[in-house]
């Protein structure tokens, strides 16, 4: 916690866009000989430069197309603006060569001026690192055999930093091929070295060792690019050589700085709505477990703290989306501290343990194997979002780790602690009442007087959800999706008034014209840049007028189509991470559980899935980056529910009552676990509805999806998951059982069958 809190003093945390502004760069794109800079070579310039930005550190970017060959991007915390768009306006060619030789002195005068064409498919003249002008022949290799690159210290050698690229498969044969011819000439001989060359300049042409046999190469697929480089030069020519190739030359035509794309009333509205969601949490686990809840609410904002720590140690970037996020994990954090909490009410109500500490400490040992699989598979979600996607579902996955982490050594460590010191004070021993931990709750009381068998007809659950997710997903099909600018691009207009605008003011304007999901940042004093959807032309003189009225005489500056923010290859890349998650979590759960389980959890998250977008397709509301969020957390909360109550379900088939039917067993586990459910449910709904009732309308749609997802999550473990998983082991029992005057007869576990009763 000391190291906490220095971090959370000496190191302030990024802000995105919509919370502090940034750098603006407005980037052209350029016909060539061979290319023309029309929209779709600017859409593939705008994936390469996704990835430089990427390799940059720069987290949550924006980058837009604007008309045919024009690139927006909008870059959040860069402390050099200038360097940035240095990197990024770099075309970054990189060919290899093979020398023919020294150039003629004829040959000298025109390459050392203005060289060759820079194509890849005639001789070329270029001087080397010493100057001396070299023939080189047609390029073997181009970028994009690249396969990756890196910066790296040579300590044993001394040779400092170079660079390490390694080639495709392709590009391995070629490299093979050029070492090999170069190895077929002596030592010292021109034509025996390679030219490595980057836009245009020979970067680095070594000898070909004396050990590569003539004809063989080089083989491996992988060379050094030496040179005297220091660390942030290696580092850049692997990000360039590592990026691509740029299709078409860009030049910089603009760079500003640029407001926050939300106003300060709504960042104080989403912080308000933070404070007084988390203080009613809080309030709610202290009314539940008394002296245990006070002290979960200590742990749960040191929570808080180790991940902004952690975040503002890593260089994370914080968005409002992620804010908002960031505050409903610390609901979520209370998860496992109600799972301790209740799994010690349980051990104090048998009456097999002496003392309120005891009953904490096998409180913790009981609760720590559904802690860790919920926790787990969630971290491998995160892990792969973080290796395979890109953008903002790269950023939701390093914040999604780190609040996992962090709510682990949260309740695992800090409750832990501070349960069992204050439960051996002797104060506290003599008054067990004040720990909220010596009674069952009322909760559980009431559900063990009634002890209802919810499993008793599983098929009329599934049937029940069925149809909720029929009337739900129906809605996709009737009403359809309404995406957000962020996937389908939009308007960009951009105008010059004569008296300042007040950004605020402007979103205000806008909205009570019929745009309410207009995005406006200021730039300078009378700059103001308006981003819709697609308008027509009456719209767009509407949105005029409305500025006009705010800002006097008014001048529109640009008026462009931009394209979607959400390139479709980083909607590829998130899907493909998505899915690989999914797969993963199956597989844990298969090993740690069963495959029915796993197979049971990952159905009712897709059932969950198709419900918020369904409902939010009736809505009419839009399916945009904060929707995309929300939707990753849901995804997250659904697994995590379902472990919980499988976790139970495991520990009852290896117990004494393990000879009963399994759904009489699925039964006793949700009656077992649903006094958890509805704290931590309750825990999570309280921050929501602040968010819902005090936030902006942008926080409002993501709490509103966020509390669609908790309600169908919770109800989705016990009425979808669990009749899965029952309905499955009967199939794999063998014949359904026969019934009787139209009541079921249960299966019963045969105590011959050990597969069945031991925790696989």
């Amino acid at each position: 916690m000391a190291g906490a809190v220095a971090i959370a003093l000496t190191m302030p945390i990024r802000l995105g866009l919509d919370l502090r502004g940034g750098t603006q760069i407005v980037l052209e794109t350029k016909s060539t000989a061979t290319t023309d800079a029309d929209r779709e070579a600017t859409d593939r310039t705008v994936e390469v430069l996704r990835g430089r930005i990427d390799a940059l550190g720069v987290a949550e970017p924006t980058i837009v197309r604007s008309g045919d060959n024009r690139v927006v991007v909008e870059l959040p915390g860069v402390q050099d603006p200038k360097k940035a768009a240095d990197v990024l306006g770099r075309t970054a060619q990189l060919t290899v060569h093979s020398v023919l030789g020294p150039a003629e002195a004829a040959g000298n005068s025109a390459g050392n001026d203005t060289g060759n064409p820079s194509g890849t498919d005639a001789e070329r003249v270029l001087p080397d690192e010493s100057g001396q002008s070299l023939r080189l022949k047609a390029a073997t290799l181009t970028g994009q055999d690249v396969k990756g690159a890196d910066a790296r210290f040579d300590q044993q050698g001394g040779a400092g930093w170079h660079v390490t690229v390694d080639f495709k498969d392709a590009g391995s044969d070629r490299w093979a091929e050029v070492t090999g011819e170069a190895a077929c000439h002596p030592a010292g001989d021109p034509q025996r070295r390679v030219a490595i060359v980057l836009d245009d300049k020979i970067i680095s042409s070594p000898q070909v060792d004396p050990s590569v046999a003539c004809g063989a190469g080089i083989a491996g697929g992988s060379t050094q690019i030496t040179g005297s480089f220091d660390d942030a030069e290696a580092r850049e020519l692997a990000l360039l050589i590592k990026g691509g190739a740029l299709p078409v030359p860009v030049e910089t035509i603009e760079q500003r700085t640029i407001g926050a794309t939300l106003g300060d009333e709504a960042i104080s509205a989403g912080a308000w709505a933070a404070v007084i969601g988390t203080a009613l949490t809080g309030l709610f686990i202290i009314f539940v477990y008394r002296l245990m809840g006070a002290l979960a609410t200590v742990a749960l904002l040191c929570y808080g703290l180790i991940s902004y720590a952690a975040l503002a140690a890593i260089g994370a970037t914080l968005t409002l989306p992620g804010l908002a996020g960031f505050v409903l994990a610390i609901g979520m954090a209370v998860d496992a501290n109600v799972l301790v909490f209740e799994r010690a009410r349980e051990e104090q109500a048998a009456r097999t343990r002496p003392s309120t500490r005891s009953s904490l400490t096998a409180g913790f040992r009981s609760a720590f194997s559904a802690i860790a699989d919920s926790n787990i598979t969630t971290l491998i979600a995160a892990a792969l979002l973080f290796f395979l996607a890109s953008g903002p579902v790269k950023g939701f996955g390093v914040t999604l780790g780190i609040g996992v982490l962090a709510s682990m050594v949260s309740a695992l460590v800090i409750t832990r602690v501070l349960a069992e010191f204050a439960a051996s004070r002797p104060s506290v021993f003599r008054r067990p009442h004040i720990t909220g931990i010596s009674t069952t709750g009322p909760v559980r009381d009431a559900l063990l007087r009634r002890d209802p068998f919810l499993m008793r007809r599983p098929r009329r659950w599934l049937a029940a959800c069925a149809v909720v997710l029929v009337a739900a997903g129906s809605g996709i099909l009737v009403r359809g999706l309404d995406f957000g600018i962020e996937f389908t691009g939009g308007r960009l207009i951009e105008y010059s008034t004569a008296t300042p605008v007040d950004a605020d003011r402007a979103r205000d304007a806008l909205a009570d014209a019929g745009f309410p999901r207009a995005v406006v940042q200021s730039s300078g004093d009378s700059d103001l840049t308006v981003r819709t959807e697609e308008l027509t032309d009456a719209e767009a003189e509407t949105v005029t007028k409305a500025i006009g009225e705010l800002g006097g005489e008014t001048e529109k500056v640009r008026d462009e189509l931009i394209g979607p923010s959400l390139g479709e290859e980083l909607r590829k890349d998130a899907l493909i991470a998505l899915g690989l998650a999914l797969a993963a979590q199956l597989l844990y759960l298969a090993v740690r559980f069963r495959l029915l389980f796993g197979t049971a959890a990952v159905g009712a998250l897709a059932h969950d899935v198709v419900i918020l977008v369904g409902v939010f397709a009736w809505l009419g509301k839009p399916i945009d980056g904060v929707f995309l969020a929300a939707l990753l957390t849901v995804i997250g909360y659904s697994v995590n529910d379902s472990v919980v109550l499988f976790d139970r379900i495991r520990e009852l088939l290896g117990g004494k009552d393990r000879k009963q039917s399994f759904a009489r067993l699925t039964n006793q586990a949700i009656l077992q676990t649903l006094p958890r459910t509805v704290n931590t449910g309750m825990g999570a709904v309280l921050i929501l509805a602040s968010l819902a009732v005090l936030a902006d309308d942008s926080l409002t749609d993501f709490a509103l999806a966020l509390l669609i997802g908790v309600g169908v999550g919770t109800y989705s473990s016990v009425f979808t998951a669990s009749p899965l998983a029952i309905e499955m082991y009967d199939r794999g029992s063998g014949s359904r059982p026969a019934r009787r005057k139209g009541r079921p007869t249960e299966k019963r576990v045969p105590a011959s069958r050990p597969e069945r009763q031991e925790v696989s």
